[in-house]
């Protein structure tokens, strides 16, 4: 959706009370606005306005569905422009995991409508994660994480019961498969992953350190920690993968380049998101059937898994009118039946442990049952300690990560470097 477009519709500042004041004057009942995903693009803004609109036929509520850019950047960008303008015409806001910092001064503390009980509910990692300071910034919607793709018939091929569960026995396993496969295709590789400098190389980095026991590289308390020979080792040994078991160019791959080589069977291994698993079994897939999905490695016995949180939570903004309406409404599309509708329709990922084990779930979604150990290891970007400055964070997050993978900086330098790049941004 074009910007005009959006504001148009949703309204913000001078504009938006133009746009509403006639409705307001005549209306007998409150509104509630949402500002969701877009309809224009996939399913998922569909079925959450088809859902908005469900809840308010059953309450009596009048609503308004209000759709948002596809791109998360634009939305923020267009989201701040409301906040600023501090407008009422938006109750209930989609904010991305990495926005709590962000959007904290602007969001009800959703602590005086959920009770304790309903917040153990939820996975407790994503609800740390949603509060800043005490205030409860947002519900999990539903959520993402990283994971381990690996072919099934080729580690049981060359005598692997178990996928890895350190990263030196995933380069042990991806060397002995690679000299093997190779034989016949060239092109086989024992890892992919997204190495572009970009916000998934935040996340690929963020797994590597935590999961070598090198920290959250920012900590909760805001401790910069990332200068540690820890984090440095994640970062050597990976780059140590760049060419050997991984290609050249995984330098450039964000998450499209790397399912493209491991769906056409080009790879033993590959971390990416659980959006691919269902990719990866449609119909003309080479690896159809092929693989499964575990916990992403350790960097030793005794660390830590580790696996980067993504997904997407509910807000009501602190302008609302209507902020017990508006709350009311998120507890619905948080609910254990809207979540298990959207993980049976639509394959995303619940917040809720519990429809991790629910029987028709399972049946859609067999391969569900295998992730919930990854979200209980889920480790949060450093944004709640950012705030407004996580961009500038992540940039040099994955900035100084992509001159290690590429050689132009030892791991050592590399976090050295970045414990003063964050320093100056968070000083």
């Amino acid at each position: 959706m074009k910007r005009r477009e959006f504001l148009q519709k949703a309204g913000v500042g001078l504009a938006a009370g133009v746009l509403f004041s006639s409705v307001r004057v005549r209306a007998q009942s409150p509104v509630i606005r949402v500002a969701g995903d877009s309809t224009a693009v996939g399913e998922g803004g569909r079925w959450m306005k088809e859902m908005v609109e469900a809840w308010g036929k059953k309450t009596g509520t009048r609503v308004e569905y209000i759709d948002s850019p596809a791109d998360t950047n634009d939305r923020l960008a267009l989201y701040q422009q409301y906040w600023a303008a501090k407008s009422p015409d938006v109750d209930v806001y989609m904010i991305d995991v990495i926005w709590p910092g962000i959007v904290a001064p602007h969001a009800l503390d959703l602590k005086e409508y959920f009770n304790e009980a309903e917040l153990k509910e939820f996975f407790p990692r994503i609800v740390q994660n949603n509060t800043i300071r005490g205030k409860l910034t947002s519900i999990p919607f539903f959520t993402d994480a990283g994971i381990l793709y690996y072919r099934k018939d080729l580690l049981e091929k060359y005598g692997y019961k178990n996928p890895p569960r350190t990263w030196a026995e995933l380069e042990q396993m991806a060397q002995k498969v690679m000299e093997g496969e190779r034989k016949a295709n060239k092109d086989f590789w024992g890892f992919v992953f997204q190495g572009k400098p970009y916000e998934g190389l935040t996340c690929d980095a963020l797994e590597w350190i935590y999961s070598f026991g090198g920290g959250r590289i920012v900590e909760a308390d805001g401790r910069i920690s990332v200068n540690n020979p820890k984090a440095a080792l994640a970062l050597n040994t990976v780059r140590r993968f760049v060419g050997t078991i991984a290609p050249q160019g995984v330098t450039s791959y964000a998450e499209e380049e790397a399912r493209n080589v491991w769906q056409q069977g080009n790879s033993l291994f590959m971390r990416n998101w659980p959006y691919a698993y269902a990719l990866g079994q449609s119909e003309g897939s080479a690896v159809r059937g092929k693989f499964g999905v575990t916990v992403l490695p350790k960097g030793a016995a005794d660390a830590p898994n580790a696996a980067t949180l993504g997904g997407w939570q509910l807000m009501v903004s602190a302008y609302s009118r209507n902020p017990r309406l508006a709350a009311e409404l998120v507890k619905y599309l948080a609910s254990y039946e809207v979540q298990k509708d959207n993980a049976v329709r639509l394959s995303r990922l619940p917040t809720r442990p519990a429809l991790y084990t629910d029987r028709d779930v399972l049946a859609k979604n067999p391969w569900f049952r295998d992730l919930l150990p990854v979200f209980q290891n889920a480790v949060s970007r450093p944004s709640d300690v950012a705030g407004a400055k996580y961009n500038q964070v992540s940039e040099a997050i994955w900035t100084e990560v992509h001159s290690a993978l590429t050689g132009r900086k030892r791991g050592e330098a590399a976090v050295r470097d970045l414990e003063a790049r964050l320093q100056r941004i968070l000083r």
